[in-house]
C-alpha cells in the first residue's frame, strides 16, 4: 500500500470527461419537458443561464485545481480557504449523494436493457448485479482505464449530438422529412415564453432551471480528476475552456432543434423517462426525419450514458472519500492507494454502500424514496461551495501579497463570476418546489422530500462545527502553500 494516488490522466481524458459529465440523460431525456413547460424560448434562456453559471464555476474551479490539483477537490478547498467544517459537510455530503446515483444508475440501466426482449433472460436485478460488477471492476484498475473507458463513453455521446444537429437541421429546412419547419413552433400560440405574464413566465422558467441544473452537474468532476492528471496546469485549463463552446452547441443548439421542429403543446414532449425512449426529443427527431432503428439507436447511447454516469460516481466517491482519509475528515485507512494507485479501501466502502442502499430500494420503495430526496440538492450545494471557496481563496491571494500574474490560470470576471453563481444557485434551491410558487399548492410531505438535502448538509456541517469547533479563517492565515495534503 502507498498513500499517494498516480497521476496517468492524460490531457484528452479530461477533456473528454469534461464534455461527458454535461451531456446524459438530462438532455435526452428531459430537455423535452422543459421545453413543454417553459415555451422552446423559455427553456433556451434557462438552459442558457444555468450554462452560463457553470461556465463561471468551472472557471472558478479551474483556477483553484491548478493551483492545487488534489482528488479532493472543492471540498479540500472549503477546508483550507474558508472553514474545516465546510469541507467536511461538503465533502461527505458529495461522498453520499455519488454513492445513491450509482445505485440509481445501476437500477435504470436494469430498465434500459430490457428494451430489447433476448436480453430479458436475466431478472432486473441481475442485470443491476452486472452493470454494478462491471463499474467496480473498471474502477479496481488503474485511473488510466477510468480515463480510457469515459473517453470512448463520452466519445459515443458527442457523435450521437453532432449527428443529431446535422440530421435536425436538414429537417428544419425539409432536406430530410420532407417539409420546410422554419420559425413557425417559437411563434405559434403562447410560443416562445410560457406563462400568464412576467411573473408567471418567470416561475416557468425557474423550474427548467432545476431541470437544466440537474443537466449539467458532473462537470465539476474536472476537479475531482485533477489529483490524477499528468499535467494539471496545461489540462485543466484546456478542458475548461470547453465548457463554453460545449454547453454552445450541445445544449443550446439541441434545445433549438427539438423546439423547432416538436410543438412545446406536443404530449409527447411529455412523461420521458429511461424506460421509455420512443418518448425521448432525440428518438422523435430522428424518427421524424425518417430514420429507421432511431429508438434502439437512442437505447444504446442511452445505456452507455447511464453507465458512463454510474462508472464517474463510483469513481468521484472513492476520490473524494480517499481525500477525506487524508485530510483527517475520515478513517486514515480511506487514505491508502494500493501500487496502481487505487484507493482501494476507499472503493471497497462506497461500493459496499452503495449495494447496500440497492438493495434497499428493492425491499422499500419508501426508504429508498427519502434516501434520495437526501442527496437531491447535493450538486447545487457543492456548486454554491465552488463559489464560496473561490471567492475566499482569491481575496486571500491578494490579501497576502501574492500577484495574480502568477497564477498559472486565473478566472475571468472576478468577482462578478462567483457571485453571479452564487446568487444563482440559492435562486434555485429556493426555488426547487415550483408547485408552490407558482399555484401555492402548500404540501408538507412534498416540501420535506423537495428540500431534504439542506438538512442533511446542515447536520453534517454542524456534527463538526460541534466536535472540533471551527471557525471561518482569516484571510491573512488561509493556507496557501501548494502542498495538497
Amino acid at each position: 500500500m502507498s498513500n499517494t494516488v498516480l497521476r496517468q490522466l492524460k490531457t484528452r481524458h479530461l477533456s473528454m470527461i469534461a464534455i461527458g459529465g454535461s451531456i446524459g440523460t438530462g438532455l435526452f431525456m428531459a430537455s423535452g419537458s422543459a421545453i413543454h413547460t417553459a415555451g422552446p424560448g423559455g427553456a433556451l434562456l434557462a438552459y442558457a443561464a444555468i450554462g452560463l453559471m457553470v461556465y463561471f464555476l468551472m472557471t472558478s474551479l479551474g483556477e483553484m485545481a491548478t493551483y492545487l490539483p488534489t482528488s479532493g477537490s472543492f471540498a479540500t478547498y472549503a477546508a483550507r480557504f474558508v472553514d474545516p467544517s465546510l469541507g467536511f459537510a461538503l465533502g461527505w455530503n458529495y461522498w453520499f449523494n455519488w454513492v445513491i446515483t450509482v445505485a440509481a444508475d445501476i437500477t435504470i440501466a436494469a430498465l434500459v436493457i430490457s428494451y430489447w426482449e433476448p436480453l430479458r433472460f436475466l431478472p432486473a436485478w441481475g442485470w443491476s448485479m452486472v452493470f454494478f460488477t462491471l463499474i467496480f471492476l473498471l474502477n479496481t484498475l488503474s485511473v488510466r482505464a477510468y480515463g480510457e473507458s469515459e473517453y470512448w463513453f463520452a466519445l459515443i455521446k458527442v457523435i450521437t449530438v453532432i449527428v443529431f444537429l446535422g440530421v435536425g437541421v436538414l429537417t428544419i429546412f425539409g432536406i430530410l422529412g420532407g417539409q420546410y419547419i422554419g420559425l413557425a413552433n417559437f411563434t405559434s400560440g403562447d410560443a416562445p415564453f410560457l406563462g400568464n405574464g412576467f411573473s408567471g413566465s418567470f416561475f416557468t422558467i425557474l423550474g427548467v432551471f432545476l431541470i437544466a441544473g440537474f443537466s449539467f452537474q458532473g462537470t465539476e468532476l474536472v476537479g475531482i480528476t485533477a489529483g490524477e492528471s499528468e499535467n494539471p496546469q496545461h489540462s485543466i485549463p484546456k478542458a475548461i475552456k470547453q465548457v463554453f463552446w460545449r454547453i454552445l452547441i450541445f445544449y443550446i443548439l439541441a434545445i433549438a432543434v427539438i423546439g423547432l421542429l416538436i410543438p412545446y403543446t406536443s404530449p409527447e414532449l411529455l412523461g420521458a423517462d429511461v424506460d421509455e425512449i420512443s418518448k425521448s426529443p432525440f428518438t422523435l427527431v430522428f424518427e421524424r426525419a425518417g430514420l429507421a432503428f432511431a429508438a434502439a439507436v437512442m437505447n444504446a447511447v442511452i445505456l452507455t450514458s447511464i453507465l458512463s454516469a454510474g462508472n464517474s460516481g463510483m469513481y468521484a466517491s472513492t476520490r473524494m472519500l480517499y481525500a477525506m482519509g487524508n485530510s483527517g475528515m475520515a478513517y486514515a485507512r480511506f487514505g491508502r492507494a494500493d501500487r496502481r494507485g487505487v484507493p482501494i479501501w476507499a472503493l471497497l466502502a462506497t461500493a459496499i454502500v452503495a449495494l447496500g442502499i440497492f438493495l434497499l430500494q428493492m425491499v422499500s420503495d419508501g426508504a429508498y424514496e427519502y434516501i434520495v430526496a437526501a442527496s437531491g440538492l447535493t450538486g447545487f450545494i457543492a456548486w454554491l461551495g465552488i463559489a464560496i471557496s473561490h471567492y475566499r481563496f482569491r481575496r486571500a491571494y491578494l490579501a497576502q501579497g501574492k500577484s495574480l500574474q502568477d497564477l498559472v490560470y486565473r478566472a475571468k470576471w472576478f468577482p462578478f463570476g462567483p457571485l453571479l453563481a452564487l446568487a444563482l444557485c440559492i435562486l434555485v434551491i429556493i426555488g426547487q418546489d415550483t408547485q408552490w410558487l407558482l399555484h401555492g399548492e402548500f404540501d408538507w410531505q412534498r416540501m420535506v422530500i423537495t428540500y431534504m438535502g439542506l438538512p442533511v448538509f446542515v447536520g453534517f456541517y454542524v456534527y463538526h462545527k460541534l466536535r472540533h469547533h471551527t471557525r471561518k479563517i482569516p484571510l491573512d492565515q488561509v493556507n496557501l502553500s501548494q502542498d495538497a495534503d
